[in-house]
């Protein structure tokens, strides 16, 4: 075998090994129970992106109803042992509007960012069967909706064997009938827990939002990714090798079971971009662009900013600060090839030390 034939089959093995699968066929019923019983959850990141009309959640219902195979759900394992659903959400969330009652119709409203208000499905549009159309599930004969209740559906689980890296990479890779997320909201799929919800409340802090400039189109992921971006760098600056997103996700992999300060972590943050947005009329922009912040100059400024904040009593130069954000050296480092730890620390202490 050629050497780099032996490499390909090792680099498989390996991550084969890392994948870990069960697979149910669960009626339709378990799986609405399970979501009532908070058993089986839909992140609010997935719930904001439901998009199917009712015509074509009546025709997920028809092909059930004729026994025709669906596609099936994928589900991974929590920590705590229920399921997240990483790839279904469109089916799933059909199969509780049509025969959820009232109660799981308010749980799956609010489940969602956007507090979406559900009502049951009226079966519209069907080809087959026809004389199904303006009827919901309560109307349907008695026979027809035991009937429904028991179809099974396949469900393929990745169970807590798996590595958190792979779950990540399974929310990146399933195109949830077309939904593309962005990197934090998979992270806020994926990294649930205290830290989290930390830096969602951060995002929508005054002083941060005022020095931090994404556009009026940009998703509150993108903020929450700011946020970690503070965190991440300030402490992990070291850990930093190249690839930002594994260091990010490495960074809330930590911070799932790390016992954090959060009344610690506030005050640097609360601190940093007061200070911010007191010193800095126009928040962290460079040149004319004064409505897009870059990331690598904020990491820069925010981390250097919080760094000395730790370590020193003395007071931030305004002057001084607002010259940093056009500086020609500081520039060079926060520009071209920037990710790579050399680029990191210089930026980080060239910031540091012209501060006051």
């Amino acid at each position: 075998m050629a050497k780099n034939d032996l490499a390909m089959q090792q680099q498989l093995s390996k991550n084969r090994m890392e994948v870990s699968f069960d697979t149910y066929d669960l009626a339709v019923r378990q799986l609405v129970d399970m979501f009532q019983e908070n058993t089986l959850r839909i992140s609010p990141e997935y719930q904001r992106h439901f998009v199917w009309d009712d015509v074509r959640q009546s025709q997920l219902i028809e092909s059930l109803l004729l026994g025709i195979p669906v596609p099936s759900l994928f589900m991974a394992t929590n920590n705590d042992f229920s399921w997240e659903v990483v790839d279904g959400l469109q089916r799933l969330t059909t199969l509780i509007r049509f025969i959820g009652d009232k109660e799981a119709l308010n749980l799956l409203a609010n489940k969602g960012k956007n507090k979406i208000s559900y009502t049951p499905l009226k079966l519209t549009g069907l080809e087959k069967l026809t004389e199904f159309n303006g009827f919901c599930f309560t109307e349907l004969p008695t026979t027809i909706q035991t009937m429904f209740k028991h179809r099974p559906i396949k469900v393929t689980v990745l169970n807590d064997k798996s590595d958190e890296g792979v779950r990540y990479d399974l929310f990146e890779r399933l195109n949830t009938g077309g939904i593309i997320l962005e990197p934090q909201e998979i992270r806020n799929c994926v990294y649930q827990g205290p830290f989290n919800d930390l830096l969602k409340e951060c995002s929508k802090n005054t002083h941060f939002r005022n020095v931090v400039k994404l556009g009026a189109k940009s998703k509150e992921s993108m903020y929450e990714e700011m946020v970690l971006r503070f965190f991440a760098y300030l402490e992990w600056k070291d850990k930093f090798v190249h690839d930002v997103k594994d260091f990010l996700n490495d960074y809330m992999k930590y911070q799932v079971t790390n016992t954090f300060d959060q009344v610690a972590y506030k005050k640097i943050f609360e601190d940093t971009f007061f200070i911010l947005d007191s010193l800095l009329e126009e928040g962290i922009v460079r040149g004319n662009r004064k409505t897009i912040t870059p990331v690598v100059l904020f990491e820069a400024i925010s981390v250097g900013v919080a760094s000395h904040l730790k370590h020193s009593q003395q007071s931030i130069d305004k002057f001084k600060l607002n010259n940093l954000l056009n500086d020609v050296e500081l520039k060079s480092y926060t520009t071209g090839a920037t990710n790579s730890q050399s680029k990191l620390n210089k930026r980080l202490e060239y910031v540091l030390s012209n501060l006051v």
